[in-house]
Order: structure tokens, then sequence, then C-alpha cells
């Protein structure tokens, strides 16, 4: 039975809690950004303050075993500097008996990174790359087998389960799916958790109409299931940045040496037909910010996105394009968007990005409801000192994107079933 943070009597019970604590560490392990942390404390000072003692867990990077670069001992002193207490560190997730079973009310432990054990993930590791099928079978079932060990063993150590980590939601994972089980009567969501799943139901479930879905990024092969799962939803798709060209050539558009999938263009066109007997109005590119080389220094021009030169290439949303969208946006009430417009990582070509984040900003100081996810569209919100200016923005950049595909997340099944 799920249970709510706000009303769990934590009192003297140990919580073992699922955090993302993924943060990017610079060469001398020092974290460059904290969000991630940040967005957890509410949630774990809530135990504290309730009279519980903690024991926090996590992943950090993609190690493929023991590996002290990727040690999450670099992240504790900050963790106790932002919930204010002494954090104690277990330096193996899985032989941390001891040091859980002397917490006392009021005590942090942090464990040592999940994925120092192929546990975690449930994958087999170091397979040679011509193994066998058979081969890779029995790995498979080897880990399968020893991860019911692994869970047992960590959900031994506490009284209730807090899964936090919304990044990791869309993995089926020893501490995010399977985890929850130990704790039937005693798992919950924490407020990050509960904050997106609120986030995504708004726009999925509850959406105020007009409701425009702004769908960016460089591959439609990265979004096509996205893109088919927004029909069904809204009022109006804006689709930028280099996906948008394979739909320009599917129309017929000349694009010159824009970035574009050939293999999905009949996907492209089944999706504008799509939308048009949808009544969706779809509103693709119409003018582009080209350059010669993809380069931030390249020479560049502004064309018509359906005539772009051979040997020139899209780099950014142009001002006619901007300017349909920013009344799209500004007709709407609820407006979701996920991925950049234009190639933001170069400062030649963020403008486009940044005006959406600019856009959505001004929709939601007139009443829209804004959601925003993804790494590029998140980036812009934050530089732009809109994080506080829109709805909501999200952490998970894959699980947000499952959701979106209206997938059912690994790491949110458990905790409700």
């Amino acid at each position: 039975m799920q249970q709510h943070i706000d009303t769990y009597d934590f009192k003297g019970k140990k919580a073992i809690v699922r955090v993302d604590f993924n943060v990017p560490l610079n060469e001398n392990f020092e974290i460059t950004d904290d969000t991630r942390i940040r967005a957890a404390i509410p949630t774990l000072k809530k135990v504290l303050e309730g009279g519980g003692s903690l024991i926090i867990m996590s992943h950090l990077g993609r190690p493929k075993g023991v590996d002290a670069k990727f040690s999450l001992k670099h992240i504790v002193a900050h963790v106790s500097e932002k919930l204010g207490v002494p954090v104690q560190f277990a330096d193996d997730c899985q032989a941390a008996d001891a040091q859980a079973a002397a917490l006392k009310p009021g005590e942090v432990l942090m464990l040592e990174n999940l994925r120092f054990y192929a546990e975690e993930e449930g994958k087999p590791r170091g397979l040679a790359e011509d193994a066998s099928d058979e081969v890779k079978k029995e790995a498979k079932a080897a880990v399968k087998a020893s991860q019911k060990e692994f869970v047992k063993k960590l959900a031994s150590y506490a009284d209730c389960y807090i899964n936090d980590a919304f990044g990791t939601a869309h993995r089926a994972h020893a501490s995010t799916a399977l985890i929850a089980d130990y704790f039937p009567q005693d798992k919950m969501f924490g407020y990050l958790m509960e904050g997106e799943i609120k986030a995504i139901d708004n726009v999925l479930q509850n959406a105020q109409h007009p409701f425009t879905a702004i769908i960016g990024g460089s591959k439609v092969s990265s979004k096509l299931a996205v893109l088919q799962n927004m029909l069904e939803k809204v009022d109006n798709l804006i689709i930028g940045g280099g996906m948008g060209y394979t739909f320009i050539k599917a129309q017929g558009g000349r694009i010159g040496n824009s970035l574009h999938e050939d293999e999905l263009i009949p996907e492209a066109l089944s999706i504008l037909e799509n939308a048009k007997q949808k009544g969706v109005n779809i509103y693709l590119s119409v003018e582009t910010l080209v350059a010669n080389e993809f380069s931030n220094e390249s020479a560049t021009q502004i064309v018509p996105s359906h005539e772009i030169p051979d040997g020139w290439e899209g780099m950014d949303a142009g001002p006619k394009s901007l300017k349909i969208w920013k009344d799209v946006i500004a007709s709407s009430k609820t407006v979701l968007w996920n991925g950049p417009v234009g190639v933001f990582e170069m400062s030649s070509f963020a403008k486009g990005t940044l005006q959406i984040a600019e856009d959505l900003a001004e929709a939601t100081a007139n009443g829209a409801y804004t959601l925003v996810g993804g790494g590029d569209s998140v980036a812009a919100v934050t530089r732009m000192g809109y994080a506080d200016k829109v709805s909501y923005v999200s952490t998970g950049g894959g699980a947000m994107l499952e959701a979106l595909e209206g997938k059912e997340l690994p790491g949110i099944a458990a905790v409700r079933k």
C-alpha cells in the first residue's frame, strides 16, 4: 500500500531513500551543478524532522565495477552541508549492516554507488563481444539470480522506502523497481517524485486547452513515440530543431546539408496526415538561420526553411518562425516544451531556444501552465533566469520522455502497486 510522506510516521524508523545524486563532477571531483542534490533536500529533511534516520542510496555515472572516480564519497561533504547534519559513509552498499543498525534518529548514512554492482541494473558485465547467445543468456540469468540477494540486503537496512529519484524512474533497476516489494505497507514517493508525477499528469491527463507541445532536438527517431502520443493530446504541435528538417524534406522542401533521417520520411508523412485528421495544427520552421559549416564561427544567412541552398545547413530557427511560434504559445493555456529548436550548445545558434524560454515565461505570467523538460530546454530556462518563471522544470530527461510516450514508468509503478 502506498503511503504519503506528509502523513507517514517516521518516528524511530529508518528510511532508505533512492535519490538521483548523479551530479557532474570536475577533474578535482568538485560538484559543478548541485541541482539534483538541492531538489532532494526537502524529502530528506522531512524524515529527519519526523524523528527518523536516513539511509541514502544513489548511482553516479556508468561504472563497469568499483571505480574510485565514480565514488559517492566525493559528494558526502556537500550533501552534509545542504542537509545541515553530518553524513556517514558506507564504502560498500552491500556491507552496511552494522552502520545501518547503529543509526539513531536524526542520523544519516550514505551508501556507496549502487552501480558498483552489476545487480543494480540487472545486466551482466565483462562479456566478450563474440560471446555466444547461450553464454549471454546464462550470464543474464546469473545476474538476475544474485539481484534478489542484492535487493534483499538493501531492504534489510530500513523500515520504510522512499523513491525520490525521478531521473531513474524509467529504469527497472533494483533500487527503483524491485526494492519496493519488500515494503508492501511502507513505501512512498518523495516530494520531488510527487512534483514530477503531478506535472506530467497536468499535461497528459488534465491539460487546459488550447494545449501546445514544443518538441525539439536533433533526431525524429529519438522523439517519434512522443510525437505520436502528443497527437492524441494537443491542439498545436511545434516541431523544431534538427528533427524538423526530416518533415520539411518529406513535404518536398530543399534542406541543403541539414540534419535529417531519410528512413523516417514515411513516419513524418504519417504524423502530418494524422495531425490533419485529428485537427491538430503542426508548426514547422518557416525560416531558418543557416551556416556553411557546423561551427560557431561559420558564415550565416537567413533563408526560407524549404529553400536551404546546397552546402548550407539549418542551425537555428529564423525570426519569422519564432514570431509564429510565439503567437501560438501566447494563445495557449498549457504548454509542454522538450528539446532545443537550434544548435543550443553554440552561442551563435542559441537565440531561438532562448527565445522559446522567454515566451514560456511570458505565457506563465499570463496564466498558462508550462512544463519544461530535457537537458537543453532546462539549461535554456536556467540560463535566462526563468527556472522559477515557468510552472515546472523536470529533473528527468529520459524519464520524462518515456512518460510523454505514454509509458508507465517502473519506478512509479513499483510504489503504486
